[in-house]
């Protein structure tokens, strides 16, 4: 999993509240088990005007000129500025792993679904929670400023406005550890791969009846 420090980037803004992971990635692109190839389907039904179905070559499929991330000024954010119950419904973890490939690293809302919320930092994104006065007042800054970036500073928890206005985040101590690391579960067990392996090496010295095999009929 990629680290996370710091990041300066575009904002892309999608003023909507209870956007669902079925509206992030729709169930017909959950076949592949791979992190990798959903960013093309990211928002599927909201960004194109036909029907998607995996493997389809995107680059020849009608785009929604009305939706945000189809606005040239949006293309290359990195960071989502959203609603409220971000990533509710089901608890399909390719949500994540669409919005990461696409390019997403950072979100910003109001509020987050919790199973997508834990999610986001299994797959290397940072799930940001402002008040609602703060995500008024990022909106029409997106909305009245092209370009507008936002820089994240994890190990500060702040995020910083280009007039550099300091907002502060919370964040779980463990959790930012493990962001700014670079490290999902299976990173952080594999840092205990000695004491592991000792511990195997002792059990079958202590209890070898316990690794037998049984003999084949």
């Amino acid at each position: 999993m990629q680290a996370f420090t710091t990041l300066t980037a575009l904002v892309a803004p999608l003023e909507r509240d209870n956007v669902d992971t079925d509206a992030i990635i729709p169930k017909q692109f959950l076949k592949s088990i791979y992190r990798t190839g959903f960013g093309a389907y990211l928002f599927d039904e909201w960004r194109y005007l036909d029907h998607g179905e995996p493997g389809q070559d995107c680059s020849k499929r009608p785009l929604n000129p009305d939706f945000v991330l189809n606005q040239p000024r949006y293309h290359g954010a990195e960071i989502l500025l959203t609603g409220k119950n971000f990533g509710c419904g089901s608890s399909r973890e390719h949500a994540p792993w669409a919005l990461l490939d696409y390019g997403f690293r950072v979100i910003i809302a109001l509020s987050f679904a919790d199973i997508f919320y834990n999610n986001c930092f299994k797959n290397g994104i940072l799930p940001i929670v402002l008040a609602d006065n703060v995500l008024e007042s990022l909106f029409k800054a997106v909305e009245e400023t092209p370009n507008y970036q936002l820089t994240i500073d994890l190990a500060a928890q702040t995020v910083i406005t280009p007039s550099g206005e300091v907002l502060k985040f919370a964040i779980e101590a463990f959790r930012k550890e493990s962001l700014l690391k670079g490290l999902d579960e299976i990173g952080l067990t594999l840092q205990y791969a000695d004491e592991i392996r000792a511990y195997e090496k002792r059990r079958r010295e202590e209890t070898p009846w316990l690794f037998q095999c049984s003999p084949s009929p």
